[in-house]
């Protein structure tokens, strides 16, 4: 948090592009070091069977922070300029930094693992296969979700307005999903995995289909993407976290790295159909990831048992 008040701060009276681009790569380096911890302490303080919910919340401050940043900070840049905006996220930052020291307990540690021993987890083939897994999962929701504005410009043919609005609709329903996913991977874990991608196959048929020439559908499958999007943040932390729980912080950075890797990938692979086919193939990247995931999750083991299994109500 001191590093991005800093380089915030800096930003603002920043007169050079090369310092300016310096400024904004050094804190996109920490930010996922910074989330890799905001889930460790989250999932520390509370009980492991807990531990889901806790993470949900943090997920939950990500998505919020991208449906009301990104909009506070291109309106400020919009009225005024570029360095109003960046006075806005040190304030922020700022504010953040302490509010932590005043109220975050010191969570010191006691038995410190050695870098050897976090890194002996990459010689289970389990955790390569979840790796690989939230890379398909991440890459089949944002892969074509990166594409959406163009869709819905081009495909659906909506007014600007309008689109964004849906965007916005998409971003409050992250946080949705977010909260929702914390509970199902709670309370029935080995469900919530398998049925993931069949519901983001089913989406992606729909938006195939009739998305673009329906209003109503279309707004609906944007209404279930979001809220799979909120979902899915929390899979792909809850699956790392179950095949090398006894490295957290290790196990919370892989996520983080295999979630932009699915990012990069999703997109290009979607790209590719785009540029192949033509723009609405979009989804077709989307259904071929989420295929993949769901072979995947089947050989990853998620950590619940029979009685979790029978209470669940999508089981049920």
């Amino acid at each position: 948090l001191g590093v991005f008040t800093l380089c915030n701060a800096l930003a603002v009276v920043a007169s050079d592009f090369q310092l300016l681009l310096v400024l904004r790569v050094v804190p996109a380096f920490f930010h996922p070091v910074y989330c890799a911890l905001a889930f460790s302490v989250a999932a520390a303080s509370v009980a492991p069977e807990d531990a889901p919910r806790a993470v949900a919340r943090i997920n939950m401050g990500v998505a919020a922070g991208m449906v009301v940043g990104v909009p506070i900070s291109n309106v400020l840049a919009a009225t005024f300029d570029f360095s109003v905006a960046m006075v806005f996220f040190a304030g922020v930052t700022g504010l953040m930094f302490l509010l932590t020291v005043a109220f975050v307990p010191d969570l010191s540690v006691t038995q410190p693992m050695r870098y050897g021993a976090q890194l002996s987890v990459l010689k289970r083939p389990p955790v390569w296969l979840a790796i690989v897994a939230v890379i398909c999962l991440n890459g089949s929701i944002f892969g074509v979700y990166n594409y959406l504005a163009d869709y819905l410009q081009k495909v659906a043919a909506l007014p600007g307005e309008l689109i964004a609005a849906l965007l916005l609709v998409y971003g409050l329903l992250n946080i949705c999903g977010s909260y929702l996913g914390g509970n199902l991977l709670a309370r029935c874990p080995s469900v919530t995995v398998r049925l993931f991608p069949l519901c983001t196959i089913a989406l992606y048929c729909l938006l195939f289909v009739g998305g673009g020439k329906l209003l109503p559908l279309l707004a609906a499958l944007i209404v279930a993407w979001g809220i799979l999007g909120g979902i899915n943040a929390n899979i792909n932390q809850y699956l790392l976290a179950c095949v090398a729980s006894d490295a957290p912080d290790f196990s919370n950075g892989l996520f983080l790295t295999a979630a932009n890797l699915g990012c990069m990938a999703g997109t290009m692979i979607s790209g590719f159909f785009i540029h192949s086919l033509g723009l609405p193939f979009v989804v077709c990247g989307g259904l071929l990831l989420a295929a993949a995931a769901l072979l995947l999750t089947k050989f990853v083991h998620c950590r619940a048992d029979e009685q979790q299994a029978t209470d669940c109500p999508i089981g049920s």
